[in-house]
Formats: structure tokens, C-alpha cells, sequence
């Protein structure tokens, strides 16, 4: 842990937190046409580190159904409110924006709209397949919300049938009602479950640390996870947005990210993204195999 204040607060981040600045053919050319066409997409609005890593790939993430959520999640920075009307074209324009980035594999989220009856899960299926219609051959995932764990409402999803099909744990059982507040954290298991047991081929989860959990409770969420049947787990830093979210505790040691992904290969996940700037979509070309 680096150098603490008072409070107990880290103070700083500490080197292997320092991000290189994204460079490279293929990344010169995908910003130029972000800008161009005015593309929505989440990895230069959410300024994410791994951007010209994932660009370079053929790698982007792109987030529908609005950026206003209707939930309050103390570690996330997207803004909270009444959302927009939705916008039925937003399919069509998010799979022009994957042909025109001529994007090899895409990863789809959203907002959570608690204020639809659907929650949003129709716009998710048309998008899918626009994608599908426009985009043939791009894979595909989708980092879907829990739907409050409505079935009817991740069956569509499961019709979609997208490449890999993740939600986020988040967090730790103890800290879930402070980092998630209307989230449950055994709802999200039972997302996670239900999703493998309707045939869903690859699924994925995710875990910030940094929130003030222990080893023990780290390792009590992967087992949880593993446990539904996740093939594909990442697990990261958490950073603070802004003042008003939740501070830092804790900044994670490279070596204890590395003890983390050693142990998760052990639980028998095909796949463990384990590091400071892993973010959920990290290597998500490579969770397809």
C-alpha cells in the first residue's frame, strides 16, 4: 500500500499506475474517424487506459441506451438521473459506427434503465442484430446490466446470442450495498448462472479492488463466481471519478494481482485478466476463444 494520510487515505498513485500514451497506425486511424463521424464510444469518452492497446487490436466499446443511469453506484462516473427517451435508430448507428471502424470485435454496454418495463433489453436485441446485419464478421460481447433479474429480459439477450455474455460482480459481498447500492450481490450470481445454464457458451465477470476488501473476500467472490460455471474473469484497480464517489482505500500491488490471476487459472476460469489498468473489456478479442 502506498504512503497513507491521516485518514488512512493512499496518497498518490503509484508508478505502475502511469499510463502510456496510446500510439500506433491502427489507433491514429480509429481516432481520426471517432472524431470524424462524432462516434460514440466508450473507451475515449471513459478516457480508458487500455484504449490504443484495444484499438490496435480491432478492440472498442460502445455504450446504448443513453448516458444518463438510473442508478447511483458509488464508484462510477457515468451521471445519474432521469434518462432520455430512447432512440430507436441507435442500433443502426452504433453498427455504421463498427463497419466505418471496421472494429474486428465489439464490446456493447449500457446505462441501467430501471424506467423502462423491458429495461432496455429490446434495444439491446435490435442492436445486436444490426450488428450482426451490418457487421457479419465482428464478434461480438455484451456487458449487460442484472435487468433486476427479470428472465424475460435476459432471454433476449440469450436470443441474441452474442460471442460472450458478461456482468460485473463489482465488488465483495460485504461492500456491495456501499459500492452498488441497488444492486444485489446474489442476484448478479444468479444472472451469471442462469445465463451459462440457457446455453450461453462464453460467460465474464468483473472485480475492482482497491474498495477496502480483504484477501479472503477477494477469493470468496472468485470462488462465487467460479462457481457459476464464468469461464472469463477481470479484475482491476478501482480509481476514483471524481470527489463525490468512493475513495480509494487501497492501491494493489502488481504482485498481488499476479497472486490473484495464479489462483483464478487454479479455479478452473479459461481466462483471468488480473492488473491495475485491467478494465472489463481488457483482451476481450482473446475471450472469444
Amino acid at each position: 500500500m502506498e504512503t497513507a494520510t491521516e485518514n488512512n487515505l493512499p496518497v498518490g498513485k503509484p508508478k505502475w499506475l502511469k499510463v502510456k500514451l496510446p500510439i500506433g497506425q491502427k489507433y491514429t486511424e480509429l481516432r481520426g474517424l471517432v472524431d470524424k463521424y462524432k462516434l460514440n464510444t466508450i473507451c475515449a469518452s471513459g478516457s480508458c487506459p487500455n484504449m490504443g492497446e484495444c484499438w490496435g487490436e480491432g478492440t472498442a466499446t460502445f455504450m446504448i441506451l443513453g448516458n444518463i443511469c438510473t442508478r447511483s453506484c458509488g464508484f462510477c462516473g457515468v451521471k445519474t438521473g432521469r434518462p432520455e427517451n430512447v432512440d430507436w435508430d441507435e442500433p443502426e448507428k452504433v453498427a455504421r459506427s463498427i463497419k466505418i471502424m471496421n472494429i474486428k470485435h465489439a464490446v456493447i454496454t449500457s446505462v441501467d434503465r430501471d424506467d423502462l418495463k423491458d429495461m432496455g433489453s429490446i434495444i439491446w436485441l435490435e442492436t445486436v442484430e444490426a450488428i450482426r446485419r451490418m457487421n457479419p464478421n465482428t464478434t461480438l460481447e455484451t456487458l449487460i446490466p442484472d435487468f433486476q433479474g427479470n428472465t424475460r429480459n435476459i432471454d433476449r439477450i440469450i436470443e441474441a446470442n452474442p460471442e460472450v455474455v458478461s456482468h460485473n460482480m463489482e465488488t465483495v459481498r460485504r461492500l456491495t450495498r456501499e459500492v452498488r447500492i441497488q444492486a444485489k450481490y446474489d442476484k448478479s450470481l444468479e444472472v451469471l448462472r442462469y445465463l451459462k445454464e440457457k446455453g450461453i457458451r462464453r460467460t465474464k465477470s468483473g472485480i475492482m479492488l482497491g474498495l477496502g476488501e480483504t484477501e479472503a473476500e477477494v477469493l470468496e467472490t472468485m470462488q462465487d463466481i467460479r462457481n457459476q460455471n464464468v469461464d472469463i474473469i477481470t479484475i482491476g484497480q478501482y480509481l476514483q471519478p471524481s470527489k463525490k464517489h468512493l475513495p480509494v482505500k487501497e492501491f494493489i500491488t502488481p504482485e498481488q494481482f499476479e497472486k490473484y490471476e495464479k489462483i483464478g487459472k487454479e479455479m478452473g476460469f479459461r481466462h483471468v485478466e488480473s492488473g491495475a489498468l485491467v478494465r472489463s473489456s481488457y483482451h476481450a478479442e482473446k475471450h472469444i476463444l
